[in-house]
């Protein structure tokens, strides 16, 4: 690593995180299924709404009726009834992300990836089997704030409560077996090697560093092959009992269930846990100083990622920043950056811009590649594109679009059970308001250009930069002007 001298600073976006904080790893993919069958069967019967019927009209928004309780042993509990299909979803949602490590990252994503490798009388193998014979999907996955264990069942009694005593042992009484372990640190040490190879992930790992320091956001979700090896099986039962007690998780439940049958089940998934108290939410980050640094990678394109401290997930300004950068790089083509840096000049494949709002100050990061003997040009592109931005705030036209863009996306949020838990487990892990959807998108339909302005002016600084690249040092080369048609098109797929 390589410090280069500091240039004029400059950067912004919001990507809204629904339910999962940061980087994921090892994230359990649930198979084709019975509930997946009947969720197709179930979802061609219904009368689904028209392209006629919708006349140029956003499709219609399903208002959820949001419950919530919290069990004899402390885990919180939020509902929606909905009889729609003959199935349930159910996310629970841990504080035991990698902010958890303590002194050896890495622990958090093992003990998750580990959850379903065996419990009492079953190995991974009759997991799975026990699972997909009575058409249920099991699901997990451990990122910086949190980690998360879900199933999707029918809702048939005798299908249902098979399944829920399957999941409750998994989660509540994994066994952790030694060959299992074994294994899936391999996995995880060969990833790393892989990473040395990954321009991409390692800007994103001396970014992150960078950025947060000693703060427990700044190592990654995965750990390091350093840390990975040293990690015991004590220490994954530790943690799981620390982490994964009832006092310290959220429950989600959407679908075929009355509120005594999702009392029970919350009640029979909580019973199942280590007893224990919530862990405490993660401090706040210290501001970093601005800093430039290069990595040298032999390649023909460079990456470039610039961040700075963003918000955490219940700052009031959410709904403006989110839709401030939608306008700036969150939306794909016709924002701001997509336009200046590829539509115009063909420097890029893509340019983004994201928030990522976590218990603490997540980061504000715009990230892209580029050809190497442009870098130096591309990047002060960039930075004149936010600063122009953040003086002069969007433009009317921007606004309306962006406004109108929220309305007719807005719908899916809620246009299927899945969707709802996700978003009824972010409300309840962050604490938001129930009725933090409608709030979302009255307050977005409500902005002006002068609140959203004021809100990125507010939480961005082009002074406050700290910017990562990673490439080959090569003679630079002029930008070509701006034109309708860029003679040199944008890259067709990126190298990595």
């Amino acid at each position: 690593m390589s410090e280069r001298k500091p240039s004029r600073l400059a950067l912004i976006g919001l990507v809204a995180v629904a339910v999962i904080g940061s980087t994921a790893f090892y994230l359990s993919r649930p198979g084709e299924t019975n509930a997946s069958e009947a969720l197709d069967k179930a979802k061609a019967s219904q009368k689904l709404q028209s392209l006629t019927e919708l006349d140029g009209k956003a499709p219609d928004h399903r208002k959820l009726d949001v419950q919530t309780w919290s069990t004899a042993e402390g885990a919180k509990v939020v509902f929606v009834e909905a009889h729609e299909l003959p199935m349930f979803d159910m996310r629970l949602i841990f504080a035991a992300g990698s902010s958890q490590d303590g002194d050896a990252p890495g622990v958090a994503v093992l003990t998750n990836a580990m959850l379903n490798e065996g419990v009492a009388g079953k190995d991974v193998g009759a997991i799975a089997q026990g699972f997909e014979g009575l058409g249920a999907d099991f699901g997990n996955g451990a990122y910086k704030d949190m980690a998360i264990a879900s199933l999707r069942s029918l809702s048939d009694k005798d299908k249902r409560e098979s399944a829920l005593k399957l999941f409750a042992e998994v989660v509540g009484k994994p066994t952790f077996p030694a060959d299992s372990f074994a294994r899936i640190k391999n996995q995880m040490l060969a990833g790393f090697e892989y990473q040395k190879q990954n321009p991409g992930k390692l800007a994103s790992l001396e970014l992150m560093n960078r950025l947060y320091g000693d703060h427990p956001y700044a190592h990654a979700s995965d750990g390091t092959a350093k840390t990975v090896p040293a990690i015991t099986v004590a220490q994954l039962r530790a943690f799981h009992e620390k982490a994964y007690a009832a006092g310290n998780v959220v429950i989600a439940l959407v679908g075929d269930l009355s509120r005594a049958q999702a009392e029970a089940i919350a009640a029979q998934v909580s019973s199942a846990l280590p007893r224990g108290p919530a862990l405490p939410k993660i401090a706040q980050p210290v501001e970093p100083k601005a800093s430039v640094g290069h990595i040298e990678f032999p390649s023909k394109q460079t990456n470039l990622m610039l961040a700075q401290l963003g918000i955490d997930r219940d700052d009031p300004d959410y709904a403006a920043l989110s839709m401030g950068n939608q306008i700036l790089g969150g939306g794909g083509f016709g924002t701001r950056l997509m336009s200046e840096v590829r539509e115009k000049r063909g420097l890029t494949y893509g340019v983004y811009s994201g928030f990522t709002p976590m218990q603490a100050r997540g980061p504000f990061m715009i990230n892209l590649q580029t050809r190497a003997e442009m870098s130096e040009g591309t990047l002060k592109l960039v930075q004149d594109v936010l600063a122009d931005y953040l003086e002069t705030g969007p433009t009317e036209k921007e606004l309306d679009d962006a406004k109108r863009e929220l309305a007719g996306s807005f719908p899916l949020s809620t246009a299927s059970n899945a969707d709802i838990v996700g978003q009824l487990g972010a409300i309840g892990f962050y604490n938001l308001p129930l009725s933090h959807l409608e709030d979302f998108m009255q307050q977005s339909q409500a902005l002006t250009i002068e609140q959203v302005k004021a809100a990125m002016n507010k939480h961005l600084d082009t002074d406050k930069m700290v910017i990562v690249s990673v490439g080959p040092t090569v003679p630079q080369k002029p930008l070509p002007a701006p034109t309708d048609k860029p003679s040199e098109q944008p890259l067709g797929v990126p190298e990595h």
